[in-house]
């Protein structure tokens, strides 16, 4: 059974940096794409970053590029998103997905999902 599990959110102030990971289970995800979404109340589902596994190629939203930053840990089968400069926009709930193949972008591509994690950012 996979199972992909969020942790490292909370509350901070503008400015400040969080590091969220992702334990990945039950299956190898050499070939994958991880990717990470965010879901700020009243809002959809966006693309934040993705990173594929065999070959660490990286993808960012522009909001987010120069400030976040994808990596994932083969030994651990985590997959990390370091936070930094964040701002009162980034408040949402943060997803972990994978998907086999295809669009990084697209959220309804990817077929296992974490339970999120909230980051609030304050002023």
């Amino acid at each position: 059974q996979v199972q992909l599990v969020e942790s490292g959110g909370g509350l901070v102030q503008a400015g400040d940096s969080l590091r969220l990971s992702c334990a990945a289970s039950g299956r190898t995800f050499r070939g994958s794409i991880m990717g990470w979404f965010r879901q700020a109340q009243g809002k959809e589902r966006e693309f934040v970053a993705a990173i594929t596994w065999t070959y660490e190629n990286t993808y960012y939203a522009d909001f987010v590029k120069g400030r976040f930053t994808i990596s994932r840990d083969n030994a651990k089968n985590t997959v990390n998103l370091q936070m930094n400069s964040l701002k009162l926009e980034d408040t949402a709930v943060y997803y972990c997905a994978s998907r086999p193949g295809g669009s990084v972008y697209a959220y309804n591509g990817y077929n296992y999902w974490g339970q999120g994690t909230q980051v609030t950012v304050s002023s």
